[in-house]
C-alpha cells in the first residue's frame, strides 16, 4: 500500500512539474476578466491564432489563414503597404455593406498608431481586419495594402468574440514561446512598478512619481523636461481623495525585447468629482534592469 502511495504522488508530482514547465504564449502577462479573446497574427506563417481566455489562462481556440500588406511587415509610413508588429486594440466593427466588395462581410478597425508607434515616428493609417470579396478565393499570403485579410468564413467565426476598445490583436513575425515561471517573474515585477507608480501619484511623491520615467519619454510631442514641467503644474492642483487601478491588462510587446504595456481602468476621487480614464503605459527595462515608462497614452 506504501509503495502505491508513492508512486501516486511521484506521478501527480511529476504532473505538477510537467503543466508548470509547458510553455505558453510569451506576451500574456497578466490578462482581466474583461478580456475574453486574443487574437496573434503571426506574420512568417500566415496565421491568425484565437485564445481564448479562461479562469485557467489563456488557451488556443482556433487557428486560420491570413493575408497581409504586399511588402510585408514593420509599418513605419503611410502607403508603404506593410503591416504593422506590435500590440493593438480593436477600434470598432464597421457596416461594410456599402464598402468596396474587397472588405468583406465586415471589419475591424486597429488603433495603429499608437503611442509608442508615434513615439518611434511611424505614421499612416487604415489597418483593419476584414474579409475578402465574395468568390476571390484563396488571397495570396502577402496580399493588402497592409491590413490582415481573412477568410470570410473565418471573419465570420471570430466576430462575436472581438470586443471593440477590448480585444488586444499581437501581430508578430512568429509565437514565441515562453516558461511560465518567466512569464510569472515579468508580470510580478511590472506589477511591482505600476504599484510604485499608483502610490507615488496617490501620496503625490512627485520625485518618486518622475523618476519612474525614462529620460527617453515623450508624450505628444514633449520631451521628458518639457512633459515633467507640464506635470508639475498639474499635479497636486487638487486634493486626491482616492485613487484606484482595475481591470489591469499586462502584455509583453513580440518586437521589442524588454518592452511591456500596461493597460487599465484609473479612477481618480477628488473632493467634488470622480474621473475614469483607460491608461496605456509603456514599459521599458533599462540599463540598470528597472521598468521605467517610455511613452504613454489614454484609451
Amino acid at each position: 500500500m506504501q509503495r502505491l502511495l508513492i508512486i501516486a504522488v511521484l506521478i501527480l508530482s511529476g504532473m505538477a512539474e510537467a503543466q508548470q514547465s509547458n510553455p505558453v504564449p510569451g506576451y500574456f502577462l497578466q490578462l482581466p476578466a474583461s478580456v475574453s479573446a486574443i487574437l496573434i497574427a503571426e506574420t512568417n506563417t500566415s496565421t491568425l491564432h484565437r485564445y481564448v481566455v479562461t479562469q485557467q489562462g489563456a488557451k488556443l481556440d482556433d487557428e486560420s489563414y491570413m493575408s497581409i500588406g504586399q511588402n510585408g511587415v514593420n509599418k513605419r509610413k503611410a502607403w508603404d503597404r506593410r503591416t504593422p508588429l506590435g500590440i493593438y486594440f480593436i477600434n470598432e466593427q464597421l457596416d461594410t455593406s456599402s464598402l468596396h466588395e474587397k472588405y468583406g462581410p465586415t471589419a475591424f478597425p486597429l488603433d495603429y498608431p499608437n503611442a509608442w508607434d508615434r513615439r518611434l515616428g511611424r505614421s499612416g493609417d487604415g489597418i483593419w481586419i476584414h474579409g475578402v470579396a465574395e468568390d476571390s478565393g484563396r488571397r495570396p499570403p502577402l496580399d493588402t495594402d497592409g491590413c490582415i485579410a481573412l477568410p470570410n468564413d473565418e471573419l465570420v467565426a471570430v466576430a462575436d468574440l472581438l470586443t471593440p476598445l477590448v480585444t488586444p490583436v499581437i501581430v508578430t513575425r512568429d509565437l514565441r514561446w515562453a516558461d511560465p515561471q518567466e512569464v510569472s517573474s515579468i508580470r510580478d515585477r511590472l506589477r511591482a512598478a505600476l504599484d510604485e507608480w499608483a502610490g507615488s501619484y496617490l501620496s503625490g511623491d512627485l520625485y518618486r512619481y518622475l523618476r519612474l520615467y525614462s529620460d527617453e519619454f515623450r508624450y505628444r510631442g514633449m520631451n521628458r523636461k518639457e512633459w515633467t514641467a507640464y506635470r508639475l503644474q498639474t499635479i497636486g492642483v487638487a486634493e486626491i481623495r482616492d485613487f484606484s487601478l482595475d481591470d489591469v491588462l499586462l502584455l509583453a510587446d513580440p518586437e521589442q525585447d524588454g518592452l511591456y504595456l500596461s493597460r487599465f481602468r484609473q479612477t481618480v476621487a477628488y473632493a467634488t468629482r470622480t474621473v475614469v480614464t483607460i491608461k496605456r503605459l509603456y514599459w521599458r527595462e533599462a540599463d540598470d534592469g528597472k521598468l521605467r515608462i517610455v511613452a504613454e497614452d489614454n484609451g
